[in-house]
Formats: C-alpha cells, structure tokens, sequence
C-alpha cells in the first residue's frame, strides 16, 4: 500500500484570500506549502469574492461541520439598475431598469430580508440539481430551476447609500448567498440589482483581521506557517472537559473516558488531555461518549 504524502500537521490557517482564484485553488497553495497530507476549507467563496477563508488541515478537518454551521458576516456593494445572470458583476447583463431608490426605499425594504427567511439561490451556484451542479447546466445553457431554501438573517444593514448603488453588511447563517440577497432587494426595490463586490469579514470565531494574505502565504517559510496555524477546538464554541489520563487512552480508542469537570447531561463537549484536543463527544455523568476522535501526529 503506497503511503500518504505529505506531513501529519493538524490545525486551522486562516487566509484573506483575494479576487480573482477559487477556494479550492487556495486549499491547494496551502496544502502544498505547509507539504500537508490533508486540507479543506469551511465556506466557499465566489471567485471574484475576497476575506476570510478558513482552512483547515489535518484532524482539523472533522471540525469543519461547526464552522459551516456557524454565523459569518459579509461586507457588500450592490450595483442599481441591471439584473445579471449570475447575480454579480461577472454575469451577462439579463434586465434593465432606469428606476434608482433612495436610502429611506432601501431601509424600508430591508426588514423583509431579516430573520427566518426563504431564498432561492443564483442559478450559477453550487446547488445541486439532479445530481449536477447548477453552475455546470447554466454553463452549458440550460434553464436552472431552484427550490427556495431557509436562511437566518442575524443583520442586514444599509452602510452606505449612492444614486447608483448602496453598501451592506449582513450576518447570516449556513448556506446564504449575498447574490441572492442583492437580487431579490433589487427586485423588491423595482430597480434590479446585483452584486459589485463582495467581502467576508468573519466566520464564527474567526476574523479577516487576523488572516494571512496569500501573497504572504507563498513568502512564508513552513516554520512561519507553522507557527500560525491555530488549534483544532479554535473553531468549536462547545464548553471544554480535560480528561484523565486513563480517561484520554479510552476515549482515543473510541471508548467512553472519565473528564474533569461537569456539563449538561447529554451535552456535546470537546475533550482535552494536556493541552491538546482528543475528541468532541457527549458528557454523561462523568464520561465523554466520543463521537469524533482525533488522531495524534506520528
């Protein structure tokens, strides 16, 4: 059996990725120079899309799920005035309006894009049709048809407002597309609109601020990159239990183990044995029930 390339490395990178590259494309610039054995990353965003990715390596992986499940926060300019086919600047231009709305049109729209709301996602999307992804049948001309889907809007607010176009910011949570939001806002304005360009500020616990660019990312030595990587449980919001150190050898073997400490009966917690993380799990009565383990380097 030919062994795995790459080295056994677990954590978190957080990158401020840039216009114009995919994130896959950027998974694999930080795969190749952290020479890592395995990478993902929690969120994608549009090519032409900057701010904050999120890549996780390694172990770090199993906790994607948390970050994709949590809320992230956009920063957004939408253009007055057309309708593009992808809902963004890179799209043919599809419908005309001369109609421009003022900023107290823009703020009394707004509320109808807040909380539990239903969104159908652009056509050119990842979405899944029949087995296909709906950007590959717009591609090759077929009308896409998308069922509307829940999406929470934690916020969404007006931050600037011009004659031809308006600034937002919006947190929401999984699975929300700011395309969307700009179309339908335009729809409900009467004078269409699309996404101009578009920002991610933070993800869950996680700040562009503190992200690397990528330009950096390909400077950097691997010991740089290696001192910036942060800890598996950086992106989990679950309470911490230690473990014993005969608790710890059960639990990494997929067995309950006894924890230091106390939670809700049945709640989900990460479990720690000095210093690093071993397993999410659930508490019940002095034992963590591994759900997901993480395997140690070497």
């Amino acid at each position: 059996m030919a062994r795995r390339k790459g080295r056994d490395i677990s954590g978190w990178l957080l990158v401020d990725k840039p216009a114009g590259i995919g994130s896959t494309d950027i998974v694999g610039k930080v795969r190749w120079a952290l020479d890592a054995r395995k990478a993902g990353h929690a969120g994608t965003l549009d090519p032409d899309a900057t701010g904050l990715l999120a890549i996780a390596l390694g172990e770090a992986t199993k906790t994607v799920p948390y970050l994709a499940d949590a809320l992230k926060a956009y920063d957004f300019t939408v253009t007055w005035g057309t309708e593009t086919a992808s809902d963004d600047a890179a799209g043919a231009v599809t419908r005309r309006s001369d109609a421009r709305p003022d900023p107290q049109a823009i703020e009394a729209a707004l509320p109808a894009f807040r909380g539990a709301i239903m969104q159908v996602p652009p056509a050119v999307s990842a979405v899944r049709v029949d087995g296909a992804r709906a950007y590959d049948l717009a591609r090759e001309g077929e009308a896409v048809t998308l069922a509307s889907r829940p999406l929470w809007v934690e916020e969404l607010t007006l931050t600037a407002a011009r004659a031809d176009g308006a600034d937002f910011r919006m947190v929401c949570g999984k699975g929300g597309y700011v395309r969307a939001i700009a179309r339908d806002l335009g729809r409900a304005l009467g004078c269409l609109g699309h996404v101009a360009s578009l920002r991610r500020i933070w993800s869950g616990p996680f700040d562009v601020a503190d992200a690397l660019a990528l330009s950096g990312i390909d400077r950097a030595s691997q010991a740089a990159l290696d001192a910036a990587l942060l800890p598996i449980q950086s992106a989990l919001d679950l309470p911490e239990m230690p473990a014993t150190d005969l608790g710890a050898l059960r639990i990494r073997n997929g067995n309950p183990g006894q924890v230091l400490g106390i939670a809700d009966y049945g709640a989900e917690v990460w479990v720690s044995h000095n210093g690093r993380a071993i397993a999410i799990g659930r508490y019940m009565g002095g034992e963590v029930h591994p759900a997901r383990v993480f395997a140690q380097a070497g």
